[in-house]
């Protein structure tokens, strides 16, 4: 590992987030590390750090990596007394795409499917076009929900929107029904690994995928329930994407923890296409004081 990814990793680490979602007691959660003191004997397996990092730790010491994974029924329920937001800073993006990257390998997804996408926005002929990240808005009035006649997509208590993939029968109701078009749908078999396609499915992981199935961004709620912050947001290098908890009035980018209510007060936070009643969970701050000037850096 380069001298500067491991400075990145270490101002991120997961002690820096324990101020963002209540995490007082994960201060007890022993972080992986290359010197954990496992049992000996254990066997290596490969996991990925909050990073995107892939790293080798004793079998012995998942416990302590995923102090929870959540069943079909737990991921219905959400995690109590959290109401997560997310806030996207325009002035800030240029595009890198990192989080589109890192929630791709997340998610093993193919780019014919993003979960995230970066759009060319001009206001109008005069102004200088922007950048704009766009993802599941994690609706409070979500209209994916009402339509779908098997309940495979659901609200849970803590602002996310899931889809049970094994409720899915690729009607597609709720794709037609969202306004921001968030969704995507699997035409053809997921190209997956062997040992993705082994893992234990949950509505939390949206892994493994399912052909004729929808999916969507999920707020990454299996690294939230590992009191980690999702990947989109720790990959963005300059700062673009805040995450947290609005019963807490706490978000961050994984450089700065601000006041969730000051943030988008001072700086004229919007809710996109509010006036349709869907109440996003997601808000935007205008692109004025760009850090950089805009680029066409479309890959």
């Amino acid at each position: 590992m380069k001298k500067n990814e491991t400075k990145r990793f270490t101002r991120r680490s997961l002690i820096k987030y324990t101020g963002l979602l209540g995490l007082g007691s994960i201060l007890g959660v022993k972080l992986l590390s290359c010197t954990s003191s496992s049992k000996p004997g254990g066997k290596m397996i490969k996991v990925m750090t909050p990073e995107g990092k892939l790293m080798e730790v004793n079998e012995t010491d998942m416990s302590m990596a995923h102090p929870h994974f959540a069943n079909i029924e737990e991921s219905r329920k959400g995690i109590p007394g959290r109401k997560f937001v997310m806030v996207v800073d325009l002035a800030k993006c240029k595009n890198a795409r990192e989080c589109i990257r890192a929630c791709e390998h997340h998610h093993n997804l193919t780019p014919d499917r993003p979960f995230i996408k970066v759009l060319e926005i001009q206001d109008n002929p005069r102004s200088a076009p922007y950048w704009m990240p766009k993802k599941c808005f994690q609706c409070d009035n979500p209209p994916c929900v009402k339509v779908c006649p098997v309940g495979a997509t659901y609200k849970r208590s803590d602002n996310i929107v899931l889809i049970d993939n094994e409720r899915c029968i690729g009607c597609r109701f709720c794709m037609a029904a969202c306004p921001y078009s968030a969704r995507v749908f699997n035409w053809g078999k997921p190209k997956q690994s062997q040992d993705v396609t082994n893992i234990k499915y949950s509505p939390e992981t949206s892994t493994p995928s399912k052909i004729g199935t929808v999916e969507k961004c999920d707020f990454c709620p299996d690294m939230i329930r590992g009191k980690k912050l999702p990947h989109c947001i720790t990959a963005c290098p300059n700062g673009v994407l805040y995450f947290g908890d609005a019963n807490e009035d706490t978000v961050t980018n994984g450089e700065d923890t601000v006041r969730l209510s000051k943030l988008l007060r001072d700086k004229a936070g919007y809710r996109y296409l509010e006036e349709l009643g869907t109440e996003p969970n997601v808000y935007y701050l205008p692109p004025v004081d760009r850090l950089f000037p805009f680029k066409d850096t479309k890959a």
